[in-house]
């Protein structure tokens, strides 16, 4: 995953507002096309400018219920091809969160993400479970088990098994 010098921010925030689903996200359309055509229709739907604009290690901010829809992994992982640090919202699609971080796209629920700003810069403070605004002020965030956290720091879970192996091997 492509993301900014510092992991922790600050990072560029993106607002959406609830209910985002994968066909904004990853458009059925282009379903044919490969992953990184796809990721330049990313949320053309809702915000047009979307795919051009964000860059590296910024961050989206919506409301609950981001990433209903179908089981495609495109819609996480044209995220991941636009270099998004990460997704904030209050809730999730049980398949999207699954995908998400298989593909390596680190999501944060956070139950007040609607006090995040379009544009604010912000820093991500996983130790200590809070998405920290430009204010000082500090969001919780639910906990990440150790193990998504280490497989979006891998990349996603193939990159995340490929280490392994090697490992194994390195060490037999």
């Amino acid at each position: 995953m492509t993301t900014a010098a510092n992991p922790s921010g600050p990072h560029r925030v993106w607002r959406l507002g609830a209910d985002i689903d994968t066909d904004q996200l990853a458009p059925g359309t282009y379903m044919k096309l490969s992953l990184a055509e796809i990721a330049t229709h990313t949320l053309e739907g809702v915000r047009p400018e979307f795919a051009a604009a964000v860059r590296p290690g910024d961050v989206i901010v919506a409301g609950a219920n981001f990433g209903i829809g179908s089981s495609r992994e495109q819609a996480a992982g044209a995220l991941v091809q636009l270099g998004l640090r990460a997704v904030i919202a209050p809730s999730y699609s049980g398949l999207y969160f699954r995908n998400a971080f298989n593909l390596g796209l680190l999501l944060l629920t956070c139950p007040e993400a609607e006090k995040i700003q379009e544009g604010e810069s912000i820093t991500l403070d996983l130790p200590g479970q809070a998405v920290v605004r430009a204010s000082g002020e500090r969001l919780a965030v639910d906990p990440i088990p150790g193990f998504l956290l280490d497989m979006v720091e891998a990349g996603g879970l193939l990159p995340q098994l490929k280490r392994r192996m090697q490992r194994q091997k390195a060490t037999a």
